[in-house]
C-alpha cells in the first residue's frame, strides 16, 4: 500500500537534513555563537573587512568595547 513508503521517506528526509543543520551549528560554534555573515554584494564584504580591522583580533565576529558593559 501507499503507506509502506513512509518509513523510507522519513529516513531519507532525516539524512538530507543532517548536513544542513550540522553545517549551521559548526559555523555558529566557530564564529563565537553568531551566525554566518554572507557578503552578497561588495559593500557587505567591505563592512566585514572593516569589522575585522576594528576588532583588533583579526576576526569579524569579535566586538570591540563590549567587555565592559554589564
Amino acid at each position: 500500500m501507499w503507506y509502506e513508503i513512509l518509513p523510507g521517506f522519513a529516513v531519507m528526509t532525516v539524512c538530507l537534513m543532517i548536513p544542513g543543520i550540522a553545517t549551521a551549528q559548526i559555523q555558529k560554534f566557530t564564529n563565537g555563537g553568531k551566525e554566518k555573515r554572507i557578503a552578497r554584494v561588495p559593500y557587505h564584504w567591505y563592512l566585514m573587512e572593516r569589522d575585522r580591522r576594528v576588532s583588533g583580533t583579526g576576526a569579524h565576529y569579535h566586538a570591540k568595547g563590549l567587555e565592559n558593559i554589564k
